[in-house]
């Protein structure tokens, strides 16, 4: 299954079935769980970057780095914009930045024992 198929398509004003929804956020989580990817997200989530900037954030070769920016442009979660000979990556949308933060969150409860909340 195509991510950036339905994520695009969860633009349109139709609302998607859930089997769809659930497909797509099974897809999306996917791509987090990798240690790499998610320290890119993170890194983008503070900022626009460009593949220097993220292979020194994410302690990755560049190479690495590329090939991951890549299959993340391709499921639709980043975007990339030219800035003279330099490409410039940044979050789709804030809904990723906010799962990339809670996702620490619940690392930061479980590494230092905190108590559940809401």
């Amino acid at each position: 299954m195509n991510a950036r198929m339905h994520l695009s398509g969860a633009q349109h004003a139709q609302e998607p079935d859930d089997g769809a929804r659930l497909a797509v956020a099974v897809e999306v989580l996917g791509l987090l769980a990798d240690r790499t990817r998610l320290a890119l997200l993170r890194r983008l989530g503070e900022g626009e970057a460009d593949v220097t900037t993220l292979t020194e954030s994410c302690d990755a070769t560049r190479t690495s780095v590329s090939q991951h920016l890549a299959r993340l442009r391709l499921a639709g979660l980043v975007t990339t914009r030219k800035e003279g000979r330099r490409v410039i990556y940044g979050l789709r949308h804030g809904h990723l930045r906010r799962l990339v933060d809670e996702a620490f969150n619940v690392a930061d409860h479980q590494i230092g024992h905190l108590p559940p909340h809401d």
